[in-house]
């Protein structure tokens, strides 16, 4: 409980002496129970006046949660209004005995092994000060860099090389990446550039025991490079010399667990509670990346026009040829000119169709006023689940037809529907049917191809569908892809739509072949939106600084600091008002809300407001909210949810 949010003193019995360190982990009574906490530290005197409880015995003697993992998790606390023991909790995997057992009968560490610089830096020499970074972390040095990669550039084997260099001053490295398919590509990587054993995968997905093994290995040094997802943030590295995350605005680095801490954001206190450098990797850059560069926290990175000019495929916006826009072909899912890219493409190699969604038909609508369908039941989305199908519930499960009703449109009584957005199967029935000697695969939710074989009459006449992210690697690259229901990603009611889209499309044309092998990109979305401009010249940077200026004179974040306040609606206004009266309460400081949140069927009606700060007084912010929710639980008042520097913030 956030009141709770303090050490606790306890007696150590002279028998436990010697195995109860700081970082170790005990069993201590607690308001009635035996409950499992971490030594923080070993003191000659209590400032406690009343009786002392006695440990009741050490858990396991090793010292997991040492001063290097203990210090950040207070920072990560203090950052996002939360409480030591929930960080604690993302920061230390549970213990696993058979993992520990086996790691600490192992081999004891040896010295640090410090290769030299490798002989292929893998694509560090087309970014202009990519070798100065490089060199500088070798020689002990600790840059901090936002890398925007050069298209066809292995972003894995970059990573691999900034770890080497990390190992040849004699320190180590962690590495987070956003999912498992790309801890694959990363993984093979450091096999191939580090000396044998020298790092370790560390990823929740794999269970308690390989996880703790990985944990622990780290932890006592066995291993000095860390590479994993989001799980790793926390992972203890001796003498941490680089932290590098791959994607920063990748979803799956927002925690859902309170305090709801953005990896980049621990990645950025590691780096400055250590000394280490810093390394910020992507094809483009996020908004936060961007004020950082501003900030001069970090320096840019980047490939040269004329490695760009050498390196992109062809960009081409449907429908915008030498007479102009055409608003049939714009109008069009598949204009001719797109349809004729692919077509020829074919005959040269796979062609890639990125849409934004899975399924079959993932959104319905009425045909006539083109309101969205809702089910009578529960108010949720309906679609179709698949060709021939009836039109179901995608919260309830239940049919829009059926008992001898049918669904009818509330707004105008109309009972057929039109699709929204076209989803990959039926995306993929729609491409066989316009390209019949071509086989047809697709790529997204549970079914993702991580590599396509494009060999002589193996994948040649190949159409790959595939939702963003789930783009599969072939050698040599795809002879064209195309980019398909741009209105549809950039027309989402969301703050980051539009840097999204430009994340997503960037990465699926960054595995399309040179524009002088023959490859082309073709986008069907507005030619006058941003994201298609930087799409089409390639530049991120100048895109993510015309973003954030706009967030700026919007007070968005990052360029102010927000407090999501998240619960039924009378617990919120008193918590919001309460905020009011604080004497740390700042007068630029703005209350935005109450606004519904949307639930599930059943679920209690739910609100939240957001209280935005100015960026310099962040700090403070989080330091009232937390005193907040201190005070709330220890009059035991209903729980408001917090969430600091929320990214949905619609």
């Amino acid at each position: 409980m956030p009141h709770l949010d303090r050490p606790f003193d306890y007696l150590v019995p002279a028998s436990m002496g010697a195995t109860a360190e700081p970082g170790c982990l005990v069993r201590v009574p607690f308001a009635g129970k035996d409950l499992e906490g971490y030594v923080l530290d070993r003191l000659a005197a209590s400032e406690h006046e009343g009786r002392l409880a006695r440990l009741r015995r050490v858990v396991s003697p090793v010292p997991v949660l040492g001063p290097q993992v203990l210090g950040l998790a207070r920072a990560v606390a203090d950052r996002y209004a939360g409480t030591l023991a929930d960080v604690v909790r993302l920061a230390v995997p549970s213990r696993h005995a058979g993992a520990e057992k086996a790691v600490l009968a192992g081999p004891p560490p040896g010295d640090p092994v410090r290769p030299g610089p490798p002989a292929d830096v893998a694509g560090w020499e087309l970014h202009q000060a990519g070798p100065a970074f490089l060199a500088h972390v070798a020689q002990g040095g600790s840059p901090r860099a936002v890398l925007a990669t050069a298209p066809g550039c292995d972003a894995a084997a970059l990573l691999a090389v900034a770890a080497r260099a990390a190992l040849t001053s004699g320190r180590g490295a962690l590495l987070v990446v956003p999912d498992h398919r790309d801890l694959d590509r990363l993984d093979a990587a450091l096999t191939a550039t580090l000396p044998p054993g020298s790092h370790v995968r560390l990823e929740a997905d794999t269970g308690p025991e390989a996880r703790w093994r990985a944990f622990l290995t780290a932890a006592t040094g066995r291993a000095r490079v860390v590479a994993g997802t989001r799980a790793a943030a926390f992972a203890p590295v001796a003498d941490l010399g680089l932290v590098a995350i791959l994607d920063d605005g990748d979803d799956s680095y927002d925690e859902q667990r309170a305090p709801y801490p953005h990896t980049r954001e621990v990645l950025r206190l590691r780096a400055e509670q250590d000394g280490a450098a810093a390394l910020l990797l992507g094809v483009t850059r996020t908004g936060e990346s961007q004020l950082l560069l501003e900030q001069g926290w970090a320096r840019p990175v980047q490939a040269t026009r004329e490695v760009l000019r050498a390196r992109a495929p062809r960009i081409l916006v449907a429908g915008s040829g030498p007479g102009g826009q055409d608003p049939v072909a714009a109008a069009a899912r598949l204009p001719t000119d797109a349809w004729r890219v692919a077509r020829e493409a074919l005959a040269h190699g796979p062609v890639l169709v990125q849409v934004p969604r899975t399924g079959y038909v993932p959104t319905l609508a009425c045909r006539t006023c083109r309101a969205p369908a809702r089910c009578a039941h529960c108010a949720g989305p309906l679609h179709l689940a698949g060709a021939g199908e009836t039109a179901a519930c995608r919260w309830c499960g239940r049919p829009a037809v059926g008992g001898g009703a049918s669904w009818r449109c509330p707004e105008c009584s109309d009972t057929t529907f039109r699709a929204v957005v076209t989803g990959a199967a039926r995306t993929a029935e729609e491409l066989g049917r316009a390209f019949p000697g071509a086989t047809v695969r697709t790529s997204g939710g549970p079914r993702v191809l991580d590599s396509l074989v494009a060999g002589p009459g193996q994948g040649r006449s190949t159409l790959v569908v595939a939702t963003p992210g789930a783009e599969p690697v072939v050698e040599g690259g795809y002879a064209a892809a195309l980019l398909l229901d741009g209105w549809a990603m950039l027309g989402r009611p969301d703050l980051r739509a539009q840097e999204q889209t430009l994340h997503r499309w960037l990465a699926a044309a960054a595995r399309v072949r040179p524009a002088a092998a023959g490859g082309r990109v073709v986008v069907v979305a507005d030619p006058q939106a941003p994201a298609v401009q930087a799409l089409v010249r390639w530049d991120p940077a100048t895109f993510a600084e015309r973003e954030l200026r706009a967030r700026a004179e919007l007070g968005l974040p990052p360029a102010e600091r927000l407090a999501g306040l998240l619960g039924a609606e009378p617990d919120v206004a008193e918590a919001v008002e309460a905020l009011r009266r604080s004497p740390g309460f700042g007068p630029t400081w703005r209350v935005l809300g109450p606004v519904p949140v949307p639930g599930r069927p059943g679920a209690p009606e739910l609100v939240r407001t957001l209280v935005a700060a100015p960026l310099a007084e962040g700090a403070r912010l989080g330091e009232e909210v937390k005193a907040l929710t201190a005070g709330r639980s220890a009059r035991k008042l209903p729980t408001v949810r917090v969430r600091i520097d929320p990214t949905q913030i619609g």
